[in-house]
């Protein structure tokens, strides 16, 4: 695998991480209140989004650090 196609999957990989972080803080229908306070679409949050935030921060720290691997 190239660097270039390392390097774009690891970006997609964040972009899509830090969505499905806001999805988890949208309200819902769960039967559980969450640490928020209220119904959110994932009762975990916000936990589930520190994490899903934390998985996309390191996938960003991984794509730097391809990008500056000598060739």
């Amino acid at each position: 695998m190239s660097r270039e196609t390392l390097s774009s999957l690891l970006l997609a990989a964040a972009i899509l991480l830090v969505v499905l972080a806001g999805v988890t803080l949208l309200p819902g229908s769960s039967p559980i209140v969450s640490d928020l306070g209220y119904h959110t679409l994932c009762p975990f949050a916000p936990w589930s989004t520190l994490t899903l935030l934390f998985l996309a921060g390191l996938s960003w720290v991984v794509r730097r650090y391809v990008a500056t691997l000598p060739t």
